[in-house]
């Protein structure tokens, strides 16, 4: 039987401040030599390059041809060997974020006193060293090392490489640490960055100009959630930050920018959930004399390609699960949603509103309660379809053709009663992007503002203000348009098969550290 003194013998406990504490003494032993932290090494070449470009020939070749390199970077393993010692150097270049080369240092040719001091670095300094490239006898692509710098003393210890920094809460804590230590999170952003160029260059080709809109507002709009509220000194007013970008976006096209998009961060005073973080980045664009019809094919466009850009395919695995971005992406609408993944209710059920109302309560859904207290029936429809068919829609579906009352900025169809021209795109069950026709009769708009004004008396926080301003700018008249907003972080969830909005987020917001 296993006692916690025998766990306790198994694994030592490392003394983290008698580490440190050596850490600072030899890094004072630095400082009384001279400059503790240079700045004058310049590396020459990164690791991943010198990989790809020599790893392929035999030692006899770079004999023949000497490579001459310099190259800087976190040391992660060492091995000292009486006269000859070994590390691996760190610099997390290259498309995989995987960029290592080992180095090989030597009294003969490193130099005594330089060999030596290597020998008090420590796992997690950052060093410079300039060579020859040679292969070892194993075949490694290794720095023969004629020259070698201590740039950056490392105070603090890495986590060992057996156990890695295994705890979620510290990886999103403590994201310097994590990507350190785990190539999986590296590539995870340089993915992200990939696929962000993909569309910014998209947007471009496309004609889109990129624009900047203010993150502060007097009114929160263009979209129904709860801000976050600030007060601004000088003017001594109270101020929102952003939740979206999109009326001011509309602004623009009223002056004359007939294309334009934002990649902007927005703040939502809303729940923490594996999809839902207060802080978010979305990708929201608007063109002139285009219809929802068009901007769902132009969405699925931006967003294939994305993908390939990032990936070099469109077909994905995400969690275990192909997702095949290639093909069209389905189009339903909330009714035909509901039948096809709730069979069991008939079209007769669906129209029938004291029906729906009795059905959501089965589902624990709070009909006497705003937003759904006075609504029609699209909206208890809409709260159905999120019950019984969101989450099963795996391949990429637009749902289609939103009731007004939960459509405040949509323009409303000229053929159907009731509904507007607007679509959300969901995939893996998951809201990826939300987009419509544009309304831009000011008289309409204004009555849609004064029924979100109504709801939000009647006690829906979520609820939209009345913007005077944007209402004035319809006015002068906006040409008709169609926009969307793609929410760039659950669009990386998918990229980067990553389960949690945290794990594609640099810095999520967490707890106060205690």
């Amino acid at each position: 039987m296993t006692t916690p003194n025998d766990n306790a013998a198994a694994t030592p406990v490392v003394d983290e401040n008698a580490i440190i504490a050596e850490r600072r003494a030899k890094l004072g032993a630095i400082r009384a030599q001279g400059v503790a932290f240079p700045n004058d090494f310049r590396p020459t070449h990164k690791a991943a390059d010198l990989q790809a470009q020599f790893n392929a020939l035999d030692n006899e070749a770079l004999e023949a041809n000497p490579i001459k390199v310099a190259v800087a970077g976190r040391m992660m393993l060492k091995r000292v060997m009486g006269k000859a010692s070994f590390a691996t150097l760190q610099d997390a270049s290259g498309v995989r974020a995987d960029g290592r080369i080992q180095l090989y240092i030597t009294n003969d040719v490193t130099g005594e006193a330089a060999h030596a001091a290597f020998k008090h670095y420590d796992l997690g300094d950052i060093i410079g060293a300039e060579g020859q490239l040679f292969k070892t006898k194993t075949g490694e692509l290794s720095v023969k090392v004629e020259g070698l710098r201590l740039i950056t003393k490392s105070l603090r210890p890495l986590p060992d490489k057996f156990h890695g920094l295994s705890d979620q809460e510290t990886k999103y804590r403590q994201r310097y640490v994590d990507l350190i230590m785990n190539e999986e999170t590296r590539r995870t952003f340089k993915a992200r960055t990939a696929a962000m160029s993909s569309i910014r260059r998209f947007m471009e080709k496309n004609d889109f100009m990129e624009v900047e809109t203010p993150m502060l507002h007097t009114i929160p709009g263009g979209a129904a959630a709860k801000p976050f509220i600030t007060h601004h000194n000088a003017l001594d007013m109270q101020m929102f930050m952003r939740i979206a970008p999109e009326l001011y976006l509309k602004r623009l096209v009223v002056g004359g920018f007939e294309r334009v998009f934002e990649v902007n961060r927005n703040f939502r005073n809303e729940g923490v959930s594996p999809r839902h973080n207060p802080e978010f980045t979305m990708m929201e664009f608007y063109a002139a004399y285009v219809d929802y019809q068009w901007l769902m094919s132009f969405t699925e466009q931006v967003i294939r390609q994305a993908a390939i850009d990032a990936h070099g395919t469109a077909t994905l695995i995400y969690q275990g699960r192909e997702l095949d971005l290639a093909k069209p992406f389905q189009r339903l609408t909330i009714t035909g949603a509901i039948k096809k993944y709730a069979p069991e209710y008939t079209d007769a059920q669906l129209a029938d509103i004291d029906f729906l109302r009795t059905v959501l309560k089965k589902f624990g859904v709070k009909t006497d309660q705003a937003p759904l207290a006075n609504a029609g029936i699209g909206a208890l429809q809409l709260a159905l379809f999120e019950e019984t068919a969101e989450s099963q829609l795996w391949e990429p579906t637009y749902i289609i053709d939103y009731p007004i009352e939960v459509s405040p900025l949509a323009r409303a169809s000229d053929t159907v009663a009731g509904i507007t021209e607007r679509f959300e795109l969901f995939i893996t069950g998951r809201e990826i992007a939300n987009g419509f026709s544009e309304l831009n009769d000011a008289e309409d708009q204004a009555a849609r503002f004064q029924a979100q004004v109504a709801a939000k008396d009647a006690g829906d926080e979520e609820a939209m203000y009345y913007d005077a301003d944007y209402i004035r700018a319809l006015e002068y008249g906006m040409p008709p348009a169609g926009g969307c907003g793609i929410g760039i972080d659950r669009l990386m969830m998918l990229i980067t098969d990553s389960p949690n909005i945290r794990d594609v987020i640099l810095f999520p917001h967490l707890r106060r550290e205690d």
